[in-house]
């Protein structure tokens, strides 16, 4: 326990670690949670004088936007949506401008577009221009929850998905409890589809930056004689160093999200946490309401990060130049992410199952791998496998950074 302390505060007392650490947070909880909350994407959008167009108004427009959506309301129905659509072509008559910052008109909008493709006007139509929830009649918007249940067969027959692996998506789907519990989707849409999905993207670089040196840099210092003649030898220190890797990912991933959800708590409450995804986007067929997605893509990045830290340290240990092990670490982290898009969808699939180079958002997809013949749906995998490569990673970087020392 003395030398993984000694250790830990080794890591900690680096500037380059304290200057990865600060910047990372600026990104992460600064910009990326406190300002976005309160300015970027959820201020009043009256402000044309600002370079993002918003007002610093963000707390006051979201408690509105979540007391305008409670009036429809709790549960999501026909008679629902005709009102929520009704109100929205009300304001914007009314006001003759587009001033509908408090209602879900985003989200509405693309149910409209994915369960009522029949009601979109065509290209050569005047009303193309706007959005469908401007122009629809409300009341042709019936049959909601059949319309979607077709919508996702249709889906999964025009995906390929068919026989054996859309009957087991179709039985997780069936899990989904319906009506769905309705009130403001905007903040969860924005929380889970951007601002909480980016985080283990983030992380990879900094990750980089601070634990590729970890034995590469006992190389550059010449201590390597010096470690063989410690009394602790070198398999136990090589331990302790990646241990003391994994744990700063998990300290370096709390001073991130710790902020980050006591930001959200501030602005926007616990207030609809209880929704379903599906209101997020109609065809996800996983049964979770928007906290226990929310808890999925935080469980993503940390697992992800500390899959990513293994492989770090592992190339770390098998590279002797510093500089060198950062830029392989880097590779390993935003290459397969540069090349998948040119890569065949199954290569595509499996370069997804390597330490955060898929994503959390395919909690609202329908992507399946076929493991011994039997389907597997991806979320499962997309946390199970990222991990399991890291730990993996360990015996070879203890075994690597052993055999060059003893050489």
């Amino acid at each position: 326990m003395e030398l993984f302390w000694l250790e830990h505060k080794k890591l900690w007392r680096k500037q380059m670690v304290k200057i990865s650490v600060l910047l990372c947070f600026i990104y992460i909880v600064i910009f990326g949670s406190i300002l976005s909350f309160q300015w970027f994407t959820f201020g009043s959008s009256d402000d044309y004088t600002s370079a993002f167009g918003n007002n610093f108004d963000g707390y006051g427009m979201i408690k509105d936007s979540q007391k305008y959506a409670l009036a429809f309301g709790e549960e999501l129905t026909d008679e629902t949506l005709q009102q929520l659509v009704k109100d929205y072509q009300r304001i914007i008559t009314e006001t003759k401008t587009e001033k509908t910052d408090r209602t879900d008109w985003k989200s509405i909008n693309s149910w409209l577009s994915v369960l009522y493709p029949e009601l979109c006007e065509p290209e050569s139509s005047p009303l193309a221009y706007r959005a469908m929830i401007g122009y629809v009649n409300p009341d042709n918007l019936t049959g909601y929850y059949e319309r979607r249940e077709q919508a996702i067969d249709d889906f999964l027959e025009s995906n390929g998905q068919v026989g054996a692996e859309k009957e087991y998506l179709l039985n997780i789907a069936q899990k989904v409890e319906m009506p769905f519990r309705y009130g403001w989707v905007e903040g969860w849409r924005q929380l889970l589809g951007s601002m909480v999905i980016d985080l283990g993207v983030v992380m990879a670089l900094f990750l980089a930056i601070v634990l590729s040196p970890l034995f590469a840099e006992e190389w550059h210092d010449n201590t390597s004689s010096l470690i063989l003649t410690t009394k602790n030898g070198w398999e136990k220190i090589a331990f302790v160093k990646i241990i003391t890797g994994f744990v700063f990912t998990v300290e370096f991933f709390a001073i991130l999200v710790i902020p980050s959800i006591i930001s959200q708590l501030f602005f926007m409450g616990t207030t609809g946490w209880d929704m379903p995804i599906q209101n997020i986007k109609p065809l996800a067929i996983a049964p979770m309401n928007m906290l226990q997605a929310e808890i999925y893509e935080y469980a993503f990045a940390l697992l992800g990060a500390i899959g990513f830290a293994g492989v770090v340290m592992f190339i770390s240990a098998k590279v002797k130049n510093t500089v060198l092990a950062l830029l392989v670490s880097l590779v390993a982290g935003y290459g397969p992410l540069m090349i998948t898009q040119y890569l065949p969808y199954e290569l595509q699939k499996v370069l997804d199952l390597l330490p955060l180079v898929g994503s959390s958002a395919d909690v609202f997809r329908t992507n399946t791998f076929n493991v011994l013949g039997k389907y597997v749906w991806s979320p499962y995998l997309l946390v199970t496998i990222p991990v399991l490569i890291g730990i993996c990673c360990m015996p070879l970087a203890i075994k690597n950074w052993s055999r060059r020392l003893k050489a």
